[in-house]
């Protein structure tokens, strides 16, 4: 009897030892250390944290925060990523002061960028098109203080765009602006073929024989001039005539026909790339939409 009670009481003691030694390893003034044995064992939300293998890193800086800086140039609307190369070279680009030549040179978002001391910002593109009335010129600012086409498009956009081409004073119709230095360069040169068709009004009817040698080409002050197409416009009288061309030459259309002996009373500008003046009164001005800038990076 007293051996079977101090073999319980051994018993107890020991059972009571363990769980002194569980509270000592499992007590709540320190944290967790190692892992439980206890399958159902969950950590307290609060101790979560002190499982994580020392101090986050940081998250790798995007590589798309530097761009190269003739890219910054082109995307501010000054000319192609191209030419801002030779423009590079020769001096005309700063970044914080210091003048950079060196081709491939990238630029972060908080560097300062100089264009022949200008500073400038690679702007969201913008692409406005314009149904140009007569006596407004094709200038960002005159000396003379004339309209420009500027006071026409001021309101447009926040960001600075620039004419693509001209049309001289006298010359109505469509005129597209942009800061998108790289398709204002496609559009305008020769190579492209980007088409233009105007309505034109003459003196005087204008006779077939001289119709068909406008639609063979010919040749203007020593070089040929290459006409798309030629044409009456139909149901309306033989001075009314319709001239689609690529050619980018200054005042081409004007002296197409005054080179065989008429004057042009009006023109009209009716297409640009593909651009029409549907729904777009006289010196009224739209956005492209998303199709129209779609179509014109295809050319």
């Amino acid at each position: 009897m007293t051996a079977k009670n101090n073999s319980s009481r051994g018993r107890q003691e020991r059972g009571s030892g363990n769980k002194s030694k569980g509270s000592k390893s499992n007590g709540t003034s320190g944290s967790f250390k190692g892992k439980s044995k206890d399958k159902n064992f969950r950590p307290h939300p609060e101790k979560i944290k002190s499982f994580k293998k020392g101090p986050a890193k940081p998250a790798k800086k995007a590589e798309s925060d530097e761009i190269r800086l003739n890219k910054y140039i082109a995307n501010s609307g000054v000319c192609s990523r191209r030419e801002a190369d030779t423009y590079i070279s020769a001096g005309s680009a700063t970044v914080n002061g210091k003048i950079i030549t060196e081709m491939g040179y990238k630029v972060k978002p908080t560097d300062e960028v100089r264009f022949d001391d200008v500073l400038i910002s690679p702007e969201a593109k913008r692409y406005v098109l314009l149904n140009k009335p007569k006596n407004y010129i094709t200038t960002m600012n005159d000396e003379r203080n004339r309209k420009t086409v500027m006071e026409l498009i001021h309101r447009s956009t926040k960001e600075r765009i620039y004419p693509v081409g001209r049309l001289d004073r006298e010359t109505t119709g469509l005129l597209l602006f942009t800061n998108d230095g790289e398709m204002a360069k496609k559009l305008t040169h020769p190579k492209h073929n980007v088409k233009k068709l105007y309505h034109v009004t003459l003196d005087r009817k204008l006779s077939m024989v001289d119709l068909h040698k406008i639609a063979e080409n010919f040749v203007l002050d020593g070089k040929m001039v290459f006409v798309d197409k030629v044409s009456y416009i139909e149901n309306k009288p033989k001075f009314e005539v319709g001239i689609e061309i690529h050619s980018g030459r200054n005042r081409i259309v004007r002296r197409i026909f005054e080179h065989f002996g008429y004057k042009v009373v009006k023109l009209d500008r009716v297409i640009f790339a593909g651009l029409t003046k549907k729904n777009l009164g006289r010196g009224v001005w739209r956005h492209l939409t998303e199709q129209e800038v779609n179509n014109l990076k295809m050319i």
